[in-house]
């Protein structure tokens, strides 16, 4: 039986941030989130990271399923992306004229994207999102946006719900939201707001947090393209989170149909900062009337690591080294589970998985199950999804695998008590 982590340290600075950061550690990766629950069984910050290992402030060792929740796709401080980013640090990176790198990297993203005519920059998710939607409504001289339930889009006031702090009416009062899958619904909404829609935004598959991940049903997205033609309405795939982890052409081409716009962040440059947003042509004009931009979003080094990151994934196929590992973890916990009686759901795509144990729907048990694996060097979340990185070994797999093994049996023996 492996000893458990403890996190003195952790605590330590968390307490000294309370005092100056506002929730200590705010947004998706602060405790207050509810994915780390209970939350004595987590560390709240790193000291170092390598490969496919995080190592936090008092030495322990996890491997990560978080990879920054997303951005680490070859594996941290892979040495072909750092190596690209210092280059280009010697030279330049945040400069009153952008450097060309900026080209070479839109021109290599066109080149791999299939939906993608043009590329243009930003540094995180909801930028890019928040351009799309920016762009929909400025094309088609339209207000209201299409949601399907369970999304996430960003942090933006037009992302949330009208109940959130600091959300008003106005942010959300041109927001309709529809069931997943449900295309008689979308049609109906359709009908009933007759040129109106500007734009209708979606996860390529359903991948929201505190719910088993769904695949679009049987020629659900080739339906909803034909719909976006015959109203006039921009189809936009948010692909921040899966994004070059299901194919490297985006995921709108991995389910067969072509989107008007498509949303890039995280594994776009293995942890450096920026996002693409990039589209069709007939769009290409619409985005360039913008009023929108930020003082970082043309510094040189990311883009520089974004080419070094796309060059190496296409060299690995990357898609199919990442869905590989997932099915031989996912097998090995579905297997762990049913050892001790648990039905364990891994939803989604391998390579992007979510985890419920289905044996109690408060959800304590899955997550007293989560805070085992964690305490014994395995970062899990309790509510989120999970990603696989390339430099996930066999044995890592082996060794996460024993681990919720051993998590399993204790928690089978306290209920069994």
């Amino acid at each position: 039986m492996r000893k458990l982590y403890e996190y003195p340290k952790s605590r330590a600075a968390f307490e000294r941030a309370c005092k100056v950061i506002p929730s200590g550690i705010y947004g998706h990766q602060g405790p207050v989130e509810g994915c780390y629950v209970p939350i004595e069984a987590f560390p709240l910050y790193s000291s170092k990271a390598q490969g496919t290992y995080l190592w936090d402030l008092d030495g322990n060792k996890f491997i990560d399923y978080m990879c920054a929740y997303g951005p680490n796709i070859l594996g941290y401080n892979d040495p072909d992306v750092d190596e690209a980013a210092a280059r280009q640090r010697a030279i330049s990176d945040c400069t009153t004229l952008p450097n060309p790198v900026m080209i070479d990297f839109a021109d290599l993203l066109v080149d791999t994207v299939a939906s993608a005519d043009w590329a243009f920059f930003a540094k995180n998710g909801n930028d890019v999102t928040t351009g799309a939607i920016m762009t929909a409504r400025a094309y088609t001289h339209r207000k209201k946006i299409v949601f399907f339930k369970g999304y996430y889009h960003g942090v933006s006031p037009w992302t949330q719900k009208v109940d959130y702090p600091g959300v008003i009416e106005e942010d959300v009062c041109n927001n309709i939201y529809v069931e997943w899958n449900n295309f008689e619904e979308l049609s109906r909404v359709f009908e009933e707001n007759r040129d109106q829609i500007a734009a209708i935004i979606a996860q390529p598959y359903m991948h929201g947090n505190f719910m088993d991940n769904q695949m679009p049903a049987e020629g659900f997205w080739q339906k909803v393209r034909k719909l976006c033609d015959d109203t006039g309405t921009v189809l936009i795939i948010d692909d921040v989170r899966a994004g070059f982890r299901m194919d490297l052409a985006g995921s709108d081409h991995y389910f067969g149909f072509k989107a008007d716009l498509i949303c890039f962040c995280k594994a776009l440059a293995n942890g450096y900062n920026v996002s693409a947003l990039c589209g069709r042509d007939f769009l290409k004009n619409t985005v360039s009337s913008l009023s929108y931009t930020g003082s970082y979003w043309m510094s040189a080094v990311p883009f520089a690591a974004g080419i070094a990151c796309i060059e190496k994934m296409k060299k690995i196929d990357c898609p199919r080294i990442l869905n590989e590992k997932g099915q031989k973890l996912k097998d090995g916990l579905i297997a762990a589970a049913a050892k001790y009686g648990y039905t364990l759901n891994v939803t989604g795509m391998p390579s992007l998985f979510y985890l419920r144990l289905a044996d109690d729907p408060t959800f304590m048990l899955h997550q007293e199950w989560i805070a085992q694996c964690v305490q014994r060097g395995v970062f899990f979340t309790g509510h989120h999804n999970h990603f696989i990185n390339a430099a996930l070994s066999d044995d890592d797999i082996r060794e996460t695998v024993e681990i919720a093994d051993e998590a399993f049996s204790v928690v089978r023996d306290r209920h069994d008590k």
